[in-house]
């Protein structure tokens, strides 16, 4: 199946988009490539293909979740410019 000319127009019509005659000419020319690549692909046989989400063999990369000791809290603070009840105070940014 080839896209016409009609086609392209309709398509821009319905896209409010004014062509000229040669981008006309271009994108019915380009769209037709398009859907006849599509054709292409919906003629190969798939039959016994395994569907798949993601072409490579995905695991998960993120290390298990274990409680370990955290840095101290007043070693953290020492190099606060500023601190208020165990915490880094910073400037209000928002109003």
């Amino acid at each position: 199946m080839s896209v016409s000319k009609e086609d392209v127009l309709h398509i821009a019509k319905l896209s409010k988009l004014n062509l000229t005659d040669e981008e006309l000419e271009m994108y019915t020319k380009d769209l037709s490539s398009i859907v006849d690549f599509a054709n292409q692909l919906s003629s190969i046989d798939v039959e016994g293909v395994k569907p798949t989400a993601h072409i490579l063999n995905i695991q998960n990369v993120f290390r298990k979740d274990v409680m370990q000791p955290s840095f101290d809290r007043e070693e953290i603070l020492k190099n606060a410019p500023s601190k208020d009840a165990g915490c880094i105070s910073v400037p209000k940014v928002v109003e």
